[in-house]
């Protein structure tokens, strides 16, 4: 199955393209790579804000990390056409906004990693970090950015 037809069978659809908040873009191109820029878990009114675990729980925070690669995934669209041409999610950037002694940062990023298998099978198999901060902007709970492959 294509990644687009893997998206349809989860009854997922691909968000409205986030505007970038400042001086940057949504993704450079160069060569057959897409470096995208840090996505935010906000979806129109849908937003995941906050600190785990104290404000947000692991499970948000999956439900975050899979809210972002969601919308990566519309600036992957947006910029190549389909999600169907994409060959390989080279790295996935994960970072949680959490108290200091939050240790499961793996688990929440775990949310678009798996997300990401689910909808691209081997070629979503991709190097990973994931690591705790003391804020991101706007209060969002997660912030990921991904590098990926394109034909």
């Amino acid at each position: 199955m294509t990644a687009s037809e893997n998206l349809a069978r989860l009854g997922l659809t691909l968000p409205k393209i986030p505007v970038p908040l400042a001086a940057y873009v949504n993704c450079v191109r160069t060569g057959n790579l897409l470096f995208l820029s840090g996505g935010l878990p906000i979806d129109g009114e849908k937003k995941i804000l906050g600190q785990l675990p104290r404000d947000v729980s692991i499970e948000e925070g999956q439900e975050a990390s899979r809210m972002i690669v969601l919308n990566r995934l519309a600036v992957i669209e947006a910029e190549i056409g389909s999600i169907d041409l994409v060959t390989r999610i080279v790295s996935v950037n994960g970072f949680v906004s959490c108290t200091a002694d939050f240790y499961d940062h793996p688990k929440v990023i775990n949310g678009a990693s798996e997300l990401l298998l689910e909808i691209f099978g081997d070629k979503g198999k991709h190097a990973r970090t994931a690591i705790g901060v003391a804020s991101l902007p706007l209060n969002a709970a997660v912030e990921i950015n991904l590098t990926v492959e394109f034909q």
